[in-house]
């Protein structure tokens, strides 16, 4: 029995013969017999065509030959004959006249691959441009709808003929979120605001309006200025870093326990030699400031100890957590021991003595801790200046804990001495002890004043505070132009203490982007040869296991890469946490 195909070409003939037989061997190698039961289909002369892939055979039926004769030419042949020819591949084409008799047969056979079609492909290969990875891309971003309409003024109306992404949800257990290309949005902003210059124009204005509503134009001009030198700013390279009590705050810390030390004793002197109840309360002050002083140094030197297992993110807090602390001491100790001391005064007042060696010691004091409260000043106003922050908002955002308690704890000394001194005056002048008790629960409400804002500024860093809008947006912008970035989603920028940021982010990656990026260090002839080896199921598993594995690979050198760029572009960030979507 022939072949199907062979068999269908036959039946269309309707006759069947020997010479049949031959055709049937020069398309499909078949040499089976062929029965003799109808008569024979003469076949003239066989003018055989050849082009590179196609044979074309065209039968004349008017010339006539011996049946038999090609019968025993064909038998002949029949040793010489190999195994069928592989039909993988071949097509036949036949074309019949008016009768249904077959005229012409076109056998195409597959085109092989030649040494020239190799070189041309390698040479296609070899002229493919390189992408330059480095570079900033946003062609292919994502942009969420509430996006578009705030940064590009578009309606939702306007987005409706555009292309929409699904993609998805970056939340838990939330349905897949409509995304737009950044690209179309964009065409869409210029599209409907006439320039990209017009739609910037608006959103200066816009973004004018708001801040004139939030705050008053001063304090819009002074964050204009403040940008402009943000801006302009560099960042100066240090050799060494310094660590510990070495730091500007450490010495600052030192610097205060050392005078408030001194400060203590010479008033806990006076204050037995002239019983007065607010040179007590001064007394208690200096004590409780040493103490809180000596916390904090403790704190800064804990501070940079090295991240362990049970504190995977270091210790960076402690100088919140000490700063903390001292604000509860002066809260407790200092406020609450001069109350108490006032109240008992009032009570039962006692007659003051000499006042001399009070005032020279009060004196002394005004001196020592207006020194300490320069130095801290100095340190608060560098830090300031290298945050580019107003030095109100550093020591409101206590961003120096450290060197902000002894700001304001020699503030407070400061005020308190000259409140004791009056208050002393006072009663000395009119011979009534009262005003002096007085004076003692001022200082107390002083203290108690002081150490509130340090408690609540310190609690604020503690839970866990969110950086400067704009820092976090310029963070935004720097990641969102990297090639391999299609979109970002869930931005968290946290301040963890002494100017350094965690920050983390759900990023979209772009798999074409980064499949490219593979396939670029790689030799794409030895992948064609690769896929040329892949005969079964198992030899497709172990190619895919394979560069599957390596693209993970790659992936993680991205992030890597990505985290890299932005600790060099913000040295503040100390911890980068990119989540793939």
């Amino acid at each position: 029995m022939l072949p199907s195909a062979a068999s269908n070409f036959f039946r269309k003939m309707g006759r069947r013969s020997v010479h049949i037989k031959k055709l049937s061997y020069l398309c499909f190698g078949y040499t089976g017999n062929i029965q003799q039961n109808s008569s024979l289909f003469h076949l003239g002369k066989n003018v055989f065509k050849r082009n590179f892939n196609t044979s074309t055979y065209f039968f004349d039926k008017n010339e006539t030959a011996n049946g038999k004769n090609n019968e025993k030419h064909t038998e002949t042949n029949k040793d010489k004959l190999c195994k069928p020819k592989s039909m993988s591949g071949i097509e036949i084409k036949t074309e019949t006249n008016e009768n249904n008799v077959v005229t012409k047969v076109t056998i195409e056979k597959p085109q092989t691959v030649t040494s020239s079609s190799k070189q041309a492909v390698a040479s296609q290969v070899k002229k493919r441009l390189l992408i330059d990875f480095s570079a900033s891309y946003t062609e292919r971003n994502f942009i969420t709808p509430m996006r578009a309409m705030t940064e590009y003024l578009l309606k939702q109306s306007d987005l409706e003929s555009l292309p929409k992404v699904f993609r998805r949800s970056p939340y838990e257990s939330e349905p897949p979120i409509t995304v737009y290309y950044r690209k179309d949005v964009e065409a869409k902003a210029v599209e409907v605001w006439g320039s990209r210059e017009a739609l910037e124009k608006e959103l200066l204005r816009r973004e004018l309006d708001r801040r004139r509503y939030e705050q008053d134009v001063f304090t819009v001009k002074r964050r204009l200025r403040n940008y402009r030198r943000e801006m302009s700013h560099k960042r100066l390279k240090h050799g060494v870093e310094e660590l510990g009590l070495k730091t500007r705050s450490g010495r600052v810390v030192l610097t205060a326990i050392g005078i408030n030390g001194c400060n203590f004793l010479f008033k806990l002197c006076a204050w037995f030699y002239t019983g007065s109840h607010s040179l007590f309360s001064e007394c208690i002050h200096s004590l409780a400031d040493t103490v809180n002083q000596v916390i904090l140094a403790y704190g800064i030197h804990k501070s940079v100890q090295i991240a362990d297992p049970d504190h995977p993110y270091g210790y960076t807090n402690m100088r919140y957590v000490s700063s903390l602390i001292s604000g509860v001491g002066i809260f407790c100790v200092g406020s609450g021991l001069s109350f108490y001391h006032g109240v008992v005064g009032i009570l039962d007042p006692q007659p003051l003595h000499d006042l001399f060696w009070a005032y020279f010691v009060l004196g002394g004091a005004v001196v020592s801790e207006g020194a300490t409260l320069l130095v801290a000043l100095s340190a608060i106003r560098k830090g300031a200046k290298e945050a580019n922050m107003p030095l109100t908002e550093y020591v409101m955002r206590s961003s120096d804990p450290s060197v902000n308690v002894v700001l304001l704890e020699d503030t407070a000394a400061v005020a308190g001495v000259v409140v004791a001194a009056s208050c002393m005056a006072i009663s000395q002048y009119t011979g009534n002890p009262l005003p002096d008790a007085i004076g003692s629960i001022l200082v107390g409400t002083i203290l108690g004043c002081v150490a509130s804002f340090i408690i609540l500024s310190n609690v604020g860093a503690l839970v866990g505070r969110s950086i400067p809008q704009e820092q976090l947006d310029e963070i935004n912008s720097v990641l969102e132009r990297d090639f391999m970035i299609r979109a970002i989603h869930d931005v968290k920028g946290i301040d963890i203490g002494s100017n350094l940021i965690r920050y983390k982010a759900e990023v979209d990656f772009d798999g074409r982007a980064l499949t490219r990026s593979y396939l670029e260090k790689h030799d794409l002839n030895v992948l064609l040869e690769d896929i040329k080896k892949i005969e079964t199921i198992d030899d497709v598993e172990a190619f895919l296991l394979k560069h599957g594995e390596n693209i993970v690979d790659m992936l993680g050198g991205e992030i890597d890469r990505i985290e890299l760029k932005l600790r060099k572009k913000f040295p503040q960030i100390r911890h980068c946490d990119l989540e793939i979507l």
